[in-house]
Order: structure tokens, then sequence, then C-alpha cells
């Protein structure tokens, strides 16, 4: 067949326009990489350098360096801070329970009475508070009554005010200070030893120890409220002196402590001591009563 033979189909081929390619549909979206430690794919889809590194050092790149925030910090101070505290309380409470252990054992039946003396000076007071309530309760005159303890009270008062002499059973303690060492601290530390163990009136050298009395150095020697005193020092105490005594010479106590200091002290008991030196009645310039 020629070309010049055109069948019907040829020509109807020839005439139709070449076909027009579709467009291509657009890429799928790529879906959002996922948060966290995934590894992310790179421009031919290949893996991170993560994908390559065996389990232990993915833990160990994911461990180091740390990665603190500011409130893992602010714990982790107060953390420490509780743990130190935790650790000086420990550490004060051992040393209080060492000296213990290490005394002697008829010095820890010493302490342990004394604890049973307070307790029970402690009872009676109770029982005393009980009996006067009762009295007032129970008085046919009770006015009378009443009365009577206001002046009963008032003398108490007065001792521990300081502004009455006062006399009864106790003890001596002289404080021998050669050396010079012994200071205001010490002293006040034995002054509250003493009203621990249940002195009611203190006097030390020329000078009445009452509520609001404080001590400071001066020079080699010591100031109580303010009056200048000089060794020996002598401290006259009623109370009870089988509880003054044992307060002063407990293991790590206030004797202990001023012999250190190379002070010489001795304590006297007494089924008398005078306590004479006063104190003037101070109006307060603030309190008043609250009784109507």
């Amino acid at each position: 067949m020629s070309d010049n033979d055109e069948t019907p189909a040829n020509r109807l081929r020839k005439e139709l326009p070449e076909e027009v390619p579709a467009p291509a549909p657009p890429p799928a979206p790529r879906p959002p990489a996922a948060s966290g430690n995934a590894p992310e794919n790179g421009p031919e889809g290949e893996a991170a350098p993560e994908a390559g590194l065996t389990g232990r050092q993915r833990l160990a790149k994911g461990l180091w360096p740390p990665r603190v925030t500011r409130a893992q910090l602010i714990v982790a101070l107060l953390l420490f801070g509780l743990g130190f505290g935790l650790a000086v309380q420990v550490a004060s409470n051992s040393d209080s329970d060492s000296a213990l252990r290490g005394a002697r054992q008829e010095d820890l039946v010493r302490i342990l009475d004394e604890l049973d003396d307070r307790t029970q000076r402690l009872e009676d007071e109770k029982q005393g508070l009980e009996k006067q309530r009762d009295e007032l309760e129970n008085s046919s005159d009770q006015a009378e009554e009443a009365r009577r303890q206001t002046v009963q009270k008032e003398r108490q008062l007065g001792v521990l005010a300081g502004t009455v002499a006062a006399q009864g059973p106790g003890i001596t303690m002289t404080i021998e200070d050669t050396k010079g060492t012994v200071e205001a601290d010490m002293l006040l530390d034995a002054i509250q030893e003493l009203r621990a163990a249940g002195a009611e009136a203190i006097q030390v050298n020329d000078v009445r120890v009452v509520a609001s009395t404080y001590l400071t150095d001066s020079g080699k020697s010591v100031s109580v409220d303010g009056n200048k005193i000089n060794a020996p020092y002598r401290f006259k105490v009623i109370g009870k002196p089988e509880d003054l005594e044992p307060a002063l010479n407990i293991p790590g106590g206030v004797v202990q402590t001023l012999e250190k200091e190379q002070a010489t002290v001795t304590v006297e008991r007494s089924d008398k001591i005078v306590v004479d030196a006063l104190r003037a009645a101070k109006q307060p310039d603030y309190a008043r009563s609250s009784a109507q």
C-alpha cells in the first residue's frame, strides 16, 4: 500500500489533536514530625545519625549533658538544706548522748533523781493550787479567805521580785577565778540551771537576781544589772538543796565547765540561807492589770 493511500482510520487519526497529558496530582502533604527524641528523616528519606546508635549510646546521650530546669534546681537546693539541718541536729544529739554515755553510774542515778524531784515539785505545786481553789469554794467567809490568800501571794511575789528579804534552806556556791577566765555567760548558765532546779531566791555577791536580771562582761570582771562585781563570785540560793547541788554537778554542767576554765568551785548545803539584797519595786510604764 502506498503512502498516499489513506484509509478513513488514518485520516481520522491525523485530524484529531494530539492528547494533552493530564496534570500530575499534587504531592501529598508530609505529616508533621512527632515530638520527642524520634529521629527525623533527611532530605532523601534517610534516617538521622541517631538511628545507627545502640540503645546504651542513646541512653547516655539522653542523660548527658543533663537538662536541669529551674524547678528541679530549687527542689535540689531545698533538699540539700533539709539534709544539712538534719545532719547538724543528729550531730548535736550525738554529742549529748555521748556525754551521758560516758557518765558514771552514780551520775546517771543523780540525773534521774533530779528529774523525779522536778516532777514531784510540779505535782506539789499543782496540788497546792487545787487546795487553794477548794478553800475558796468551801470557805464560809470567802472574802476573808481571799484576803488572806492575797497577803500570802503578795509575800511570795515579793520574794520572787526581790523587794523583800527571804530565808530558808539552800546552798552557797563560791567561784574562785584567779585566772580571770570566768565570763558573764558562764555565770548566767549557773543562774539558769539553778532556776530550772527550783531556786526561789538567788543573790550573787550583793546583787539580787530577778526575772529581768542581765549579765555583761566588764573587763576581767562581770556586771550584774549594771552593778560591777569581782571574784570570788558567791551565789546564795534558797531552794531544796537535794535538787540544787546535783543540778550544778551533772556531767558537762556548770561545775565542770567552770573547772575547765581553771576556776575553783565549791558548793555547800545549808539549812538556813539568808538572801537580803533587795530591789526597788518598779512600776511598769505600760502594763496594767486586766482584772475588772
